[in-house]
């Protein structure tokens, strides 16, 4: 289409040759969406705060689903976005999912995230690629603990956002109170954009403060907005809400706070421009109302993604350049016109019904179909055989993609958060997820034997996809353990075994991840040396292991503070793997070993019988020397625990989370409702579940997630060393 154009004009002109072959240049160029008409987001909130069934609204008046469905399948088809029929089942959404919407000319590009903590890697690596997000809360749970969970890991990847409080027909709905909450909890600038006309079962449009304009949603789904003069009851509201939306603008923004200072009339486009500018410095936050569910509110939020979240071109985001603790930070051009080197980050993996697509994130550059791309970590070559977009469980193939763009790619073999660059010369990386520790472990096994090849299948595919899903074989017990991030995690993999993959599995009694660490310095001194015929093995290594600060404890830390060259510099990567090999397995409980720095100081090698597997061995008898002559201690995960139950049951509340050795942290109450906040040991929460439900008639429910690493109480170790002796007893008479 565009060369037939451009023919057909230097016809009619008579132009020479040489302007022909500049229609053949014009030719060339693709027609694409400007980055300014690119918006990347995701959807992130406590669980049951409505995010999904916000999704499905987005899909609806964008235009991309002729029909909306509801989350929990009561019409059997359920949410676009929950695909797996266990998210439809359960009423959760467990994978995080993409799709794109076009709203007034602008491409917004959506990432649906699960609530559950138990899922949270699903939120970590959506918000690393996306450029800005919408917090959902609850009208009436306000913010819980996955709130702030999310809210910490958008400012650990400084995404700006914009706030939903979603579900204002529900009852006992007050979005003053979560506006409070935000502030003091997530410690927001914020302030109401909407205020409500009416609440709960009287809950009928909100009215902008800005325009001074009530929004109604009419029509069989809410499609058609009105606008109309606001509730005469409402003006005094509708002013005192105005005037501190404007005050939280002139803390957040200096120009407008210029304004404000030297009382200047401030106008709507004046309000508009410093919303946005705050907006996306992440210093104001600006916060929405609706209910996703009854229809309302959900175009304006539209117009707000548009208006207030960054563009590609907005957002900052370098590559690194070399390798060691401190390379070089290049800043990614994002223009779309594909000039610049190509690099994309793979930030998730997922086989579906049409192979294994990679999802990516593209920073700079552009990539072709059938291009071939180049693995940062592995300098591995894949052929992108096709790029596609995606709409949930469907695909749409297309033939380029550019900065910005998040797309799937078929044909490639990485890991999550790998990059891929096009030209193999080119040593750039962009800069991986967070990944947590996984802190509950479980022993597997598939029923029948015959399954064996499926469970390795199985087990293949699920452990590529998620980072938090680990297996491992024990030698000692000789079980297949798996690791992840709390029970639902485990029973969610243990079902889709059995339902994808036709390979029923039995699980073992929950184990907890607990850590050996150090409880003061201890120094080594240890000589590896071997000889017995020819060349022998010779390795010497001297120094300390310490422990590392409490909120280090996670970590293990290998420093190099040789001088002289006692130990040769080549040997140094061995020894470093010597010492985290030995780590896996700690001398007190066979635990991994964490919250420790291995410091070399000193040793000694010899001119011939020197090698890497000398010095392996040498790290490892060091390790083990400080096993024997160090003091050790087990440390367990603590969990951040937040219990909602009817009022007059906080008194039982209480005492179970103190039977369980739990420390509580704030008690807060709402209606008839009491939120009690507390730390408590993992390992002591197992149950608790069934129990919070027979003791509160079925009314109390619970959320935890982790939060730290903790020296375990003195009775807990000795169970756990005394069981381990008594295993490893078992294991010699066996033997």
């Amino acid at each position: 289409m565009v060369w037939r154009y451009y023919k057909c004009y230097f016809q009619t002109l008579g132009k020479k040759s040489i302007q022909w072959k500049t229609s053949w240049r014009f030719a060339s160029v693709k027609v694409h969406k400007p980055v300014e008409k690119i918006r990347n987001i995701g959807i992130s909130a406590h669980i049951d705060s409505g995010k999904t069934t916000l999704t499905e609204r987005l899909l609806y008046y964008t235009g991309r689903i002729e029909e909306m469905h509801e989350v929990r399948g009561k019409d059997k088809v359920g949410a676009k976005m929950d695909s797996m029929e266990l998210e439809r089942q359960r009423g959760i959404t467990i994978k995080s999912a993409a799709t794109y919407v076009t709203w007034k000319g602008v491409n917004i590009n959506i990432i649906d995230t699960p609530g559950h903590v138990d899922f949270t890697v699903e939120v970590e690596r959506a918000l690393r690629v996306l450029d800005g997000a919408v917090l959902v809360l609850c009208s009436v749970g306000g913010v819980q603990s996955q709130t702030m969970t999310v809210v910490r890991q958008m400012k650990r990847y400084d995404v700006p956002c914009i706030a939903f409080i979603n579900k204002l027909d529900r009852m006992g709905a007050d979005p003053s109170r979560v506006l409070n909450q935000m502030r003091s909890k997530l410690d927001k600038h914020c302030a109401l954009i909407h205020i409500p006309i009416g609440l709960e079962s009287e809950f009928s449009g909100v009215v902008d403060i800005i325009k001074r304009k009530a929004l109604y949603f009419e029509g069989e789904c809410g499609e058609t907005v009105r606008e109309a003069d606001p509730p005469s009851n409402l003006e005094g509201e509708i002013t005192a809400r105005r005037q501190e939306l404007i005050e939280h603008l002139s803390n957040a923004d200096d120009i407008f706070g210029e304004l404000f200072l030297e009382e200047k009339p401030i106008s709507e486009d004046d309000i508009y421009a410093a919303m946005r500018r705050s907006c996306l410095e992440r210093k104001f936050t600006p916060v929405f109302l609706g209910s996703a569910l009854k229809n309302k509110g959900v175009q304006p939020l539209l117009d707000a993604v548009v208006s207030y979240l960054p563009n590609p071109s907005e957002v900052k985001n370098y590559a690194l350049e070399g390798e060691g603790e401190n390379p070089n930070k290049l800043l990614m051009d994002p223009a779309r016109d594909g000039l610049k080197p190509f690099i994309c980050l793979a930030f998730k993996i997922e086989a579906g019904k049409f192979g294994q697509v990679t999802y990516l994130r593209i920073y700079q550059g552009s990539v072709k179909k059938g291009e071939y791309l180049y693995n940062s970590r592995t300098g591995k070559r894949h052929k992108a055989s096709r790029i596609v977009r995606m709409h949930s469980d469907e695909i749409e193939d297309v033939e380029e993609a550019f900065a910005g763009d998040i797309v799937g790619a078929f044909g490639l073999d990485c890991a999550s958060g790998d990059s891929f660059v096009t030209d193999k010369n080119l040593r750039l990386s962009m800069e991986s997820m967070y990944i947590p520790d996984p802190v509950i472990s479980m022993s597997i096994k598939p029923k029948d034997r015959k399954s064996l090849e499926n469970f390795a299948k199985a087990m293949n595919r699920f452990t590529r996809e998620d980072p938090t899903f680990h297996m491992r074989f024990d030698t000692e017990s000789r079980e297949s353990v798996v690791s992840g991030m709390g029970e639902l995690h485990l029973e969610i993999y243990a079902q889709r075994m059995e339902r994808e993959y036709n390979c029923p599995v039995v699980m073992g009694k929950p184990k907890v991840s607990f850590r050996e660490c150090l409880i003061e310095p201890c120094d080594f001194n240890y000589l590896h040396k071997k000889q017995s015929g020819g060349a022998g093995q010779y390795g010497g290594v001297i120094g300390k292991m310490r422990p590392l600060p409490p909120e280090k404890n996670t970590q293990i830390i290998f420093t190099d503070a040789t001088s002289g060259p006692n130990v040769p510099r080549q040997f140094l990567p061995a020894i470093e793997k010597g010492f985290r090999m030995t780590c896996e397995r700690g001398g007190l409980t066979g635990h991994r070993v964490a919250g420790v720095e291995f410091i070399l100081m000193d040793g000694s090698h010899h001119i011939v019988d020197s090698n890497e597997i000398a010095f392996i061995m040498a790290a490892c008898g060091a390790v083990r020397q400080v096993f024997d002559f160090g003091s050790w201690h087990i440390l367990e995960p603590v969990m951040h625990v937040e219990v909602i139950a009817p009022a007059e049951y906080q008194g039982t509340v209480i005492n179970q989370l103190n039977r369980r050795s739990g420390v509580v942290i704030s008690m807060d109450g709402m209606d008839s409702w009491t939120i009690v906040t507390a730390e408590v040991p993992l390992n002591n929460m197992f149950g608790y579940s069934s129990e919070l439900r027979s003791s509160t008639q079925g009314k109390g429910e619970y959320t935890m997630e982790y939060s730290r690493y903790s020296p375990a109480a003195g009775t807990v170790q000795e169970e756990l060393i005394q069981q381990y002796e008594e295993e490893r007893g078992k294991e010699r008479k066996k033997n």
